[in-house]
């Protein structure tokens, strides 16, 4: 998924609403591990804090996360969402460095 307004190419994205996890066809060539690391990452997300979360590439190939919920969910944490993530990017820096990584490589 490329967003040509932003220039934001989305990596994968669970929601807690669906209960489905989506990774973008363009990188169904990364290993295995790292799918299934990318996918338990998004759902527990979701479990924890509620809503929905998107991590994707901005226009510097940084990868960025997103979060957001269906107005009137009672149930989504947003200050959890907020430190949660805090929390992923300190516990996955590696994974989530290689990703940058890996995208600038293949030219995004």
């Amino acid at each position: 998924m490329y967003d040509e307004v932003f220039g934001e190419v989305t990596l994968c994205a669970a929601s807690a609403y669906t209960r489905k996890f989506y990774l973008n066809e363009s990188f169904c060539a990364l290993p295995a591990h790292i799918k299934d690391e990318l996918k338990i990452m998004c759902v527990l997300f979701t479990e924890d804090v509620g809503g929905m979360l998107a991590l994707f590439f901005d226009e510097e190939g940084s990868l960025q996360f997103r979060t957001e919920a269906d107005e009137g969910d009672l149930l989504y944490d947003d200050i959890g969402s907020v430190l949660k993530i805090k929390q992923l990017q300190r516990e996955k820096q590696d994974l989530l460095e290689a990703l940058e990584l890996y995208y600038k490589v293949l030219g995004g």
